[in-house]
Formats: C-alpha cells, sequence, structure tokens
C-alpha cells in the first residue's frame, strides 16, 4: 500500500498496516479486477485552498485509487494521491505484484490508466475501459 506523502513522494505503508489487513488474494482466485478512484478532499477542497498550502497534500483534493476482486469485493490494492499518471502507475504495480494469476482488468475512462496498465502487464492482462454515455436522460455503457 502507498501513500503520498508529498508532491511526487510515496512512502510504503506495510510496516504502519496491521498484518490481519495485509492479506493478499489466495494464489488463482482473483479473476476479475475492477479499478477506479475516488474524490475526497481534507480541509477544504482544491479550489477553496489557500495559495500558500497548495503544495502540500494534507489540503484540498484527495484521490483513492482501488483495484477491487469483482466476484469477493475484497480491495486488492489501494492507494491515495493525486489523480495523474504517477498514481495511476503506483496502483497497477501494486495491483501486479499482488495478483498470481492474468486476469480481467476494468476501468473507467480515465487516460492514466493507459499506460499504467501497459507498464505493469504488459501484454499479461485482459483490459477493457468502460466508458459511461449519457443520452437524453438514458444512461448508456459502452465497452
Amino acid at each position: 500500500m502507498l501513500l503520498a506523502a508529498s508532491r511526487g513522494e510515496a512512502r510504503d505503508l506495510v510496516s504502519a498496516t496491521p498484518v490481519a489487513k495485509r492479506a493478499s488474494i489466495p494464489a488463482g482466485k482473483a479473476k476479475r479486477i475492477q479499478c477506479d478512484e475516488i474524490w475526497s478532499f481534507c480541509y477544504s477542497k482544491q479550489k477553496n485552498v489557500a495559495t500558500a498550502k497548495r503544495q502540500d497534500l494534507a489540503y484540498g483534493d484527495v484521490w483513492t485509487w482501488t483495484g477491487l476482486d469483482a466476484d469477493s469485493k475484497l480491495i486488492v490494492s489501494w492507494m491515495v494521491g493525486g489523480r495523474d499518471s504517477d498514481y495511476a502507475m503506483g496502483l497497477m504495480d501494486d495491483l501486479r505484484s499482488r495478483l498470481a494469476n492474468r486476469v480481467q482488468l476494468t476501468t473507467d475512462g480515465h487516460r492514466a490508466y493507459l499506460e499504467a496498465i501497459e507498464g505493469a502487464f504488459g501484454g499479461d492482462i485482459d483490459y477493457a475501459m468502460l466508458v459511461k454515455l449519457a443520452i437524453a436522460g438514458v444512461s448508456l455503457c459502452a465497452l
């Protein structure tokens, strides 16, 4: 697990995580992984953070990146930080290290995933990007 300590820097949280929460997916169990990022904020929304505090990740927008086993609903990997390709790569590298077999991976349309998945998995992945479209109040999904 990685947590952004400041912009461009990540530190390993395994030593700070209780042993019971460090469980990996048993070898060969995960077949379908869904990844997404969840927005939140710390102190205030990014647009309301004072200029002097904007370089500190303790203030403003915060993104929790998640890799979820679609069948068991277990979070296989997670990361907290910004919403850019560096964090996407960090999540995919960590996710890859926790999987014992080839999986089907689904993400939303965030472009940061494309390069991160290629870098972490190469061709050893079945990848789909799920893009939701809204037309006249009707929600459609396109793979």
